[in-house]
């Protein structure tokens, strides 16, 4: 027969009576999403005044979605689970809107955003030609431009953005810079995408108009199967052909 001490079943009494008791575990996890404060909200700009124009400029059949967003600062503040409770379907949809939502937040616009001059959704469009700045104090200076066939000496020409039915530029041309994406081909050529060359000004003016899918960023088409499963298809492609030569 086994004896028992007392001490020691005091004390594993005590030990015992201490412990928490079992109970449902509980998982206590923090949102820190919620936590993080929301990035300012952008200006609309001249080429995109509303949210409307800008799901229009985005293309892919966002503005079928216009009438849900209310406002500009509704379409910078929206999450994604609202805004699939809006009905902006599908996933895709949602995550190509919060793409280009954040990089107009970040000034990164498509053609013609960057146009101050915009009238109902234009911007007119002109070739200058400007002198070249030089900084002689600068030892690495660039050094005065030769004479081509397309411009004099010591200039330059790039395109700028012009008010509505005015000649020149309302600020001075040396300190414009050219719209970003819009080029001079040749000695007056206006090159660039969803440009709209103006009848009778010899090519040195041009327009661009703001229309649906501007800035939109085409989606790939997957090529057998895609890249996981192209060597799939491909295989079983072969396989099917050679088994028909053999007949």
């Amino acid at each position: 027969m086994a004896l028992r001490c007392p001490l020691f079943s005091s004390l594993r009494g005590l030990a015992t009576s201490s412990l928490p008791k079992p109970g449902p575990s509980r998982v206590q996890t923090r949102a820190l999403h919620h936590q993080i404060p929301l990035r300012p909200i952008p200006k609309p700009t001249p080429f995109i005044p509303d949210q409307t124009a800008f799901l229009s400029a985005i293309g892919r059949n966002l503005s079928a979605h216009a009438a849900k967003i209310p406002s500009w600062d509704a379409l910078f503040t929206l999450s994604s689970p609202q805004l699939k409770d809006l009905g902006v379907e599908p996933a895709r949809a949602r995550k190509y809107l919060l793409h280009w939502r954040e990089k107009f937040r970040n000034g990164e616009y498509g053609i013609g955003g960057d146009c101050q001059h915009v009238h109902d959704g234009v911007a007119e469009l002109k070739l200058v030609e400007a002198p070249v700045a030089q900084s002689p104090l600068h030892k690495m200076a660039p050094r005065i431009a030769a004479a081509t066939a397309t411009h004099d000496p010591g200039t330059r020409k790039f395109v700028v953005n012009v008010p509505a039915g005015a000649e020149q530029p309302a600020e001075p041309v040396e300190s414009l810079g050219g719209v970003a994406g819009i080029v001079v081909k040749g000695a007056k050529t206006i090159k660039g995408p969803y440009i709209e060359r103006v009848k009778g000004s010899g090519g040195l003016r041009a327009r661009i108009r703001l229309q649906e899918g501007i800035w939109e960023t085409r989606r790939g088409h997957k090529v057998d199967g895609g890249e996981r499963r192209k060597a799939e298809v491909r295989a079983k492609r072969r396989a099917a052909e050679n088994k028909e030569n053999q007949r």
